[in-house]
């Protein structure tokens, strides 16, 4: 499957109060069965069925429900949601206002990240016309900004709404599940950005037209972030499914050694891998991000700058990620000063490993995915 590119994100052509109409007037199981049977996956990276979210907090009995949208993006290399909050709000809107009638919730909030504060005043006034449409066909529901403060935890959607209460960003336990217990301890929907967006256009265009793009486990397209070594970065709206070999064709320089899928938190594949990786859920997630390395870039210094970033921004609740992202970052600098032997990389491999089961969030869960995959592809760039 070859790189395929689509525009349903940013079409333009889209009549987003006649898709609001449309959804507005069919049955609230007819919405929420019409979001399963698309097969859309949340894009944010963790790939939970939309519209199994969606029905989980339908049946859910509660005094008040609250649908968030999840505009944090702190995931390095990652800037679709800017631009899709930018270009195509209306369509983040309507989504939302779906799922309120699909379950019943009457408040809605974006959670903007803090360095799109900027972007604040001219998004607040789109708010205001959309809310006055809702007003005017008698939907109780109403859209709000909750502005963040930088904190890549935040991504997280628990610690996202304790960030939303007024406490400490910290992802909470679960069980119970944010459709359960979410935001003020009522059933609560968080999607990100892009995932509100194509239940705007499933909705529009229906389930069969959605899942005949993509494959059978990834169905659909998604908006790709593509920055690095590459003559044509940018964001692009391609099917899921594809080969990354055909992605480095495409945005490659002709020299690229390495691509990261998934920002910080995801994987580093190496050229020898990219004829047999799947970008997908059958293969590699990502929430968008896909930064291109040519042979011109020292691995081990990828590795150490996110590992850097990983120290900043753990939340320091759990021992697991607290401790262990700084010794993995001290090890690496001890291998690489001739301090430790390169047998020292085995050791820090099972702290990883522990890592990825031990974390209490994505945060430290997922630091493996970069370290792991580095370290087995490019040794020979991190000991010498």
């Amino acid at each position: 499957m070859s790189t395929k590119k689509v525009d349903i994100i940013f079409d333009a052509g889209c009549a987003v109060y006649d898709v609001l109409d449309k959804g507005l007037a069919m049955p609230k199981d007819d919405v929420i069965n019409e979001i399963i049977n698309s097969g859309l996956k949340g894009r944010g990276g963790a790939g939970f069925p939309t519209g199994l979210k969606w029905k989980f907090a339908a049946a859910e009995q509660a005094d008040k429900k609250y649908i968030i949208c999840n505009a944090d993006e702190g995931e390095p290399g990652t800037f679709k949601d800017r631009e899709i909050l930018t270009k195509v709000p209306q369509k983040v809107f309507v989504g939302m206002a779906l799922c309120s009638h699909a379950t019943g919730a009457e408040e809605g909030y974006i959670y903007l990240r803090g360095e799109y504060n900027y972007m604040l005043k001219e998004l607040q006034e789109k708010i205001d016309i959309f809310n006055n449409q809702l007003q005017q066909r008698g939907v109780n529901f109403t859209i709000k900004i909750k502005s963040g403060s930088g904190a890549y935890v935040c991504g997280e959607e628990t610690a996202l709404m304790e960030s939303m209460e007024g406490k400490r960003g910290e992802p909470r336990n679960k069980p119970p599940f944010p459709t359960v217990a979410g935001y003020n301890a009522k059933p609560t929907i968080i999607n990100n950005v892009e995932t509100f967006v194509y239940t705007t256009m499933i909705v529009r265009m229906g389930a069969n037209d959605f899942k005949s793009l993509g494959t059978a486990d990834s169905s659909g397209s998604k908006v790709f972030s593509v920055s690095g070594d590459t003559p044509n970065a940018g964001i692009f709206e391609l099917e899921l499914g594809m080969k990354l070999n055909d992605f480095v064709d495409e945005w490659g320089d002709g020299d690229t050694k390495a691509v990261q899928v998934g920002g910080a938190s995801g994987h580093c594949v190496p050229r020898k891998n990219f004829g047999e990786t799947v970008i997908g859920f059958e293969g590699i997630p990502t929430g968008g991000s896909m930064m291109i390395f040519n042979s011109s870039r020292s691995m081990y210094n990828v590795l150490k700058n996110y590992l850097e970033f990983f120290v900043e921004e753990s939340c320091g609740q759990c021992t697991p990620c607290r401790v262990g992202c700084q010794q993995l970052l001290k090890g690496i600098e001890l291998i690489k000063k001739g301090d430790r032997k390169p047998s020292y990389l085995d050791d820090l491999k099972k702290l990883a490993e522990s890592m990825k089961i031990s974390a209490k969030c994505g945060l430290g869960q997922s630091v493996a995915n970069p370290f792991i995959s580095i370290i087995d592809n490019f040794k020979e760039e991190i000991i010498y």
